[in-house]
């Protein structure tokens, strides 16, 4: 019982997350800027940036092309993880 509450509540995660990354690269490429995820090197400083209001920062193509394309990359690369999930579903080997 336990893996299957465990197999439904991964898939409707990895769906959301799927859609949510689908609406970023989809936006990111018709309106050319996306907004950056904060990249901090600790949970302090994400905690401090979140409620300072600091964590949206919109990278625009036309002025910083390389961290605009890395962005996209990286929701690329977590909409097709999220897409693994939601069809094949989580992994848990057998021990």
């Amino acid at each position: 019982m336990q893996f299957f509450l465990y197999e439904i509540v991964a898939r409707i995660v990895a769906i959301y997350l799927c859609v949510d990354c689908f609406r970023k690269v989809r936006s990111g490429l018709v309106e050319r800027k996306i907004t950056a995820c904060p990249h901090s090197t600790g949970i302090l400083d994400i905690i401090v940036d979140s409620l300072a209001g600091l964590s949206k920062r919109v990278v625009h193509r036309d002025t910083a092309p390389v961290q605009y394309w890395l962005e996209m990359g990286l929701q690329t690369f977590g909409l097709l993880g999220c897409a693994g999930v939601a069809m094949f579903g989580w992994f848990h080997p057998n021990t």
